[in-house]
């Protein structure tokens, strides 16, 4: 089973999200609602992918992204970002800090659904 860190401060963001990926079969889900709590999720347990918001309170996401590939076991970890920044100054940041995909809210279901699947298969297939 793989398992997606949803990280968002809006609680409804991550139902949201989990119901759209609901239909994804033998996935398990992980909520933070902060950067620094998604930190501390990923030190508990493993993930196969995060699904990243870049404006949070205590950390921003780019900060997040920062830590992830300064740290070997997190490098090849695929991080989606999921934000409502559309600009490119912001999408090209993300991409150039270590996200592997930048999606904007609000997102159409299908769109996200299909993003994840083609992260979480390259992921599998990269650690196989």
């Amino acid at each position: 089973m793989q398992t997606i860190l949803v990280v968002d401060d809006s609680p409804t963001i991550r139902r949201m999200v989990r119901a759209a990926l609901g239909a994804l079969s033998e996935i398990a889900f992980v909520e933070a609602g902060s950067g620094l709590r998604a930190i501390e999720v990923l030190g508990m347990q493993p993930v196969d992918l995060v699904v990243l918001d870049l404006n949070m309170p205590d950390m921003h996401g780019l900060d997040v992204i920062r830590f992830l590939r300064t740290h070997t076991q997190y490098r090849e970890l695929p991080v989606m970002v999921l934000t409502t920044r559309g600009d490119d100054t912001s999408r090209e940041a993300a991409m150039d800090t270590g996200a592997t995909l930048y999606l904007t809210k609000p997102f159409a279901p299908s769109a996200l659904v299909a993003a994840v699947k083609a992260q979480l298969e390259t992921h599998a297939t990269r650690r196989a």
